[in-house]
């Protein structure tokens, strides 16, 4: 028997002779391993008293099935015994039939490949040891015994790919740019390449190119393959031609070939490598972009462009094919540079290993918050005794509330401290034990459990998010400590999502009281931080979810507002210990900190109105001796505002904040602001931008005016392409919004009336200045 180590790279599983096995490439110290497991039952359950009439049925269909007793029971507390099955065929068709006949089956959606690792707690890395089978081009271990591998962290092989196609998906080209290649495989006659630094490779037609990327892949032997929207659209693109030519794609080790499924997401196997899309991670590492296309990150991240840029950007990309070959290439290969920079400098990759070994999901499995909850969660849930329920096995139909938010009280402030409890939600629930199991529990012994909010009951003993959370939170304290910030950061993202899966209908543990238990007590434990203060003699004058806002005198200096933030932190804290003791008998895990001083500090109105707003705000801070303002929800931090209202609003609120402040300074730099952008010299800031939130045909009353200059912009240029998601740029010209081209006769007074006045407005509306009096006539002035 061989022992051996690595970090999981593919996982499949099939119909054998005895059984089913399981397949799991991973990648060793050594290199790439291939294991697989003795012969395996899969299984999924179902209720003690359905196992006669499931008995029944899956003989009739056909279906061999052996009952087992289970010491495990539904959340309804009846018995369930196991259904095992030796073929993955009569696993998936048993599940079909019995609930065709209405008898209740839990589990069934488990893929057993999941099931398998996550009954171990295998989470990225696995000890496996197995028999070696000689003779194969990789190593081949057979009836692998499978462990838990805590220790050990990849260090992978990666190549960046990316095609080019037609509209109808037929190929063009094909990039590959890594450690060992730097080529495109173009079809086409061969051309002279000596001017460019890296390789063509001449191919015939689209098999031809299929069976060289398939050549190219198994030399360069990449543990990863990276790209951008590389699942749903390179690969797929890369299966459907493949199919309709009757091409295999053996890009797997060993030459097994790749396979592609469409579902809920699109899941991709290429057996002994991993796919990592650049989207689906910066979005899961909690990346914001108005837009996440490829030209728009590398702008941002890198700095640098795409070196196809226009609106016909598929027209350019044909044009190329058939008239500039080499151009083409490039572009190609560029592309995936970029994509391969990105990666790098925001260590994408990185982030998606820490992740994995947090949570048991593969490596390319992005999105997925409710698959991570499942495999921390069920492993534990039935060593416990249950099941996992079903979606809507509660039978309630009320929603929970969301986050408490506090009316506020408009105005400009000298000084306000920002208070706020650190992860509230998971903290709420490793207080007061809120969890699935700990809820089925605390309803079965009621007389010994904490009080939720709609009926809801808590066991103060049998419960695991709790200890999750605990273990969570002091591993991301080490990380800190460590300076590790993929792993910190892949913890909180963990930490944050528990209370979302929780809320979430599309989770099986969903139940609104167990998310309501979570908002309300957060409502309870706002207002309660409020009332305290306020007994104290503090003023509040806003609150956010886990944010409160507290007025200061304003003759303290920064010195004394930091003194009282941290000492009003600690009252609180102290304060909390003492309740939760003497009223629940709890531990106290809520920590409130001192997080933010402001000075000066502005909170609006809403627009057209003279309450206060919502998340929305504006403050000056101080960090090691430099000033800086912090603007939330504000037009600056808004991408469907100008360039020029944000450039504006900064300059309004420099004046606001300073000690020369007064309604001359204002007026004179509108008047600048207005004067210059009569004189054209704002032209480059007075685009719109705004997202595409459906098809463009969907749009057929109250059309915006995104949605009007694109529909303009296509009944004029046919052949471009405008899609569902895409960000639309627009400005407004005399002849109303109008698709952003680059050259317009911009209506000026739109802006001056629409993205400079309003600004001006809400300013000396809240500090307490009538505006009739400064511009009564905003068309006159001009």
């Amino acid at each position: 028997m061989q022992l051996t180590s690595g970090f999981i790279l593919s996982t499949q599983c099939f119909d054998s002779t005895h059984g089913v096995s399981i397949v799991v490439w991973i990648l060793s110290e050594q290199g790439p391993v291939k294991l697989i497991s003795p012969p395996q039952k899969v299984l999924f359950f179902i209720n003690e008293k359905d196992v006669a009439a499931a008995t029944r049925i899956l003989a009739q269909h056909n279906v061999a099935c052996e009952f087992k007793p289970v010491q495990l029971k539904s959340f309804q507390q009846q018995a369930v015994v196991s259904c095992y099955f030796s073929s993955l065929k009569h696993y998936y068709r048993a599940a079909k039939q019995l609930k065709a006949h209405f008898i209740k089956v839990y589990e069934d959606d488990i893929r057993p490949v999941d099931r398998f690792l996550m009954e171990r707690f295998i989470k990225g890395s696995v000890w496996a040891k197995g028999r070696l089978i000689k003779g194969q081009p990789y190593p081949v271990l057979a009836d692998v015994q499978f462990k838990q591998n805590t220790e050990f962290t990849p260090t992978f092989t990666t190549v960046s790919l990316d095609i080019e196609c037609d509209g109808e998906g037929v190929l063009f080209s094909v990039g590959l740019v890594g450690k060992s290649i730097d080529a495109v495989l173009m079809i086409g006659k061969a051309e002279d390449t000596s001017d460019l630094n890296f390789n063509v490779i001449w191919c015939e037609d689209e098999i031809d190119l299929l069976y060289k990327l398939c050549e190219c892949v198994q030399v360069i032997d990449p543990d990863v393959i990276i790209g951008w929207n590389v699942i749903e659209f390179d690969f797929t693109v890369l299966h459907a031609r493949s199919e309709a030519l009757g091409v295999g794609l053996p890009l797997g080790r060993n030459n097994e070939k790749m396979t592609l499924r469409t579902g809920n997401f699109t899941r991709l196997t290429i057996p002994g490598r991993v796919v990592i899309d650049g989207i689906d991670t910066l979005k899961n590492a909690t990346y914001h972009y108005d837009s996440f296309s490829l030209a728009n990150v590398a702008s941002i991240e890198l700095g640098e462009e795409k070196l196809i840029s226009s609106d016909n950007r598929l027209d350019e990309i044909v044009r190329q094919f058939n008239e500039d070959k080499l151009a083409l290439a490039c572009y190609n290969r560029q592309d995936c540079i970029l994509v391969q920079r990105i990666f790098e400098k925001l260590k994408l990759l990185d982030f998606a290993v820490v992740r994995s070994q947090l949570t048991g999901l593969e490596l390319e499995r992005m999105g997925g918050s409710v698959a991570a909850f499942t495999n921390l969660y069920l492993p534990l849930l039935h060593r416990s005794g249950y099941v996992a329920p079903n979606s809507g096995d509660h039978g309630l139909s009320f929603d929970s509330p969301g986050g408490y938010v506090m009316s506020s009280e408009p105005g400009l402030y000298k000084n306000i401290l920002v208070l706020d409890y650190k992860s509230l939600y998971p903290s709420i629930m490793r207080t007061f034990c809120i969890d699935p199991l700990g809820m089925v529990e605390g309803l079965k012994h009621p007389n010994h459990a904490i009080e939720g909010f709609n009926q809801a009951l808590f066991s103060r003993t049998e419960h695991h998010l709790p200890e999750l959370i605990r273990e969570l939170a002091a591993t991301r304290q080490l990380a800190k400590d460590n300076e590790q910030p993929m792993l910190s950061q892949a913890i909180k993202i963990i930490m944050n999502s528990l209370y979302g899966v929780l809320g979430s209908k599309g989770c099986r543990f969903y139940d609104p009281r167990l998310s309501s238990s979570i908002t309300l007590r957060g409502h309870e434990i706002m207002q309660t931080t409020k009332k305290w203060l306020e007994e104290w003699g503090y003023k509040v004058i806003y609150g956010d979810t886990d944010s409160t806002f507290v007025k200061l005198d304003d003759e303290l200096n920064s010195q004394s507002c930091n003194e009282i933030g941290t000492k009003l932190a600690r009252n609180i804290n102290k304060r909390w210990e003492n309740v939760l003791q003497e009223t629940y008998k709890l531990e106290n895990f809520l920590e409130i900190e001192f997080e933010t001083h402001y000075s000066p500090f502005f909170m609006p109105t809403i627009r057209g109105k003279t309450t206060g707003s919502k998340k929305r705000y504006v403050g000056r801070v101080e960090k090691h001796g430099k000033t800086a303002l912090v603007f939330k929800g504000m037009e600056t931090v808004r991408s469907d505002w100008t360039e020029l209202a944000q450039r504006f609003q900064v300059a309004l609120f420099e004046i606001l904040f300073s000690e020369q402040y007064n309604q001359e300074l204002i007026r004179q730099l509108f008047d600048n602001y207005v004067e210059k952008l009569y004189a054209g010299e704002y032209d480059s800031l007075l685009v719109y931008r705004k997202r595409l939130g459906q098809h463009l045909t969907d749009y057929q009353k109250n059309i915006p005016p995104h949605v009007k200059a694109a529909k303009q912009y296509l009944a004029h240029n046919p052949n471009a392409q405008i899609q569902r998601g895409q960000v639309i740029e627009y400005v407004y010209t005399l002849k109303g919004a109008e698709y952003y081209t680059g050259n317009h006769k911009f209506d000026y007074g739109v802006y001056v009336n629409k993205q400079l006045l309003p600004l001006v407005n809400m300013i000396i509306e809240v500090s307490g200045t009538n505006s009739k009096g400064l511009y009564s006539s905003q068309i006159q002035l001009f």
